[in-house]
């Protein structure tokens, strides 16, 4: 069940942080949710480092961290898919 929860997270994940990036995104959406898994992952890293991984009640700051993750991991993504992707429609 937790790889089931890991992947609906990372796809909500990753669907935030690319209506909060500006501009369009190509990336599909699979990737998207790899994407966003990665950034709940680090997130989760970051919260655990700092100490408020696991707290009383709603984990806000966890889950904020996460999406901040996300969004840095979606653009950086981006950048990156678009590159490999130009470059291979350049060879061809």
């Amino acid at each position: 069940m937790s790889w089931l929860w890991a992947i609906i997270v990372g796809f909500v994940l990753g669907l935030i942080a690319r209506a909060i990036l500006p501009g369009k995104q190509h990336q599909p959406i699979w990737l998207t949710t790899i994407f966003g898994i990665l950034g709940a992952v680090l997130g989760n890293a970051v919260a655990t480092w700092i100490g408020v991984n696991d707290t009383k009640g709603i984990d806000w700051i966890r889950h904020l961290l996460q999406l901040a993750g996300a969004v840095v991991i979606v653009g950086l993504g981006d950048i990156v898919y678009n590159a490999l992707r130009g470059n291979r429609r350049q060879t061809i």
